[in-house]
């Protein structure tokens, strides 16, 4: 017998403000800024990249290449594209560690 399999995209399942927030909170929490650029890439795609580089005022290759896992993107991009996904960053402390 045969197993099938299908690629996983996290993209299917950023299907609710809550899933996407606790996507995007656990890589700000990781720290890791291509973690970071590749979440919001996955919640760029989760709600069409074109769609997202039109509200953030980008081309959508440009999107493409500044979400990519070794983009860096600006800081303006950045806060031009989380305003197109609907959220904000948030400053809180950091617990002890």
């Amino acid at each position: 017998m045969t197993t099938v399999t299908t690629a996983f995209d996290i993209a299917d399942y950023l299907d609710s403000e809550e899933r996407i927030a606790a996507w995007l909170d656990a890589a700000m929490a990781e720290g890791d800024p291509g973690a970071i650029a590749k979440a919001i890439g996955d919640v760029a795609r989760a709600r069409g990249m074109t769609a997202v580089a039109d509200a953030a005022g980008l081309r959508r290759e440009t999107l493409y290449n500044a979400l990519a896992e070794t983009g860096n993107p600006t800081l303006t991009t950045l806060l031009g594209v989380m305003r197109a996904l609907g959220v904000r960053l948030a400053v809180v402390p950091r617990s002890a560690p």
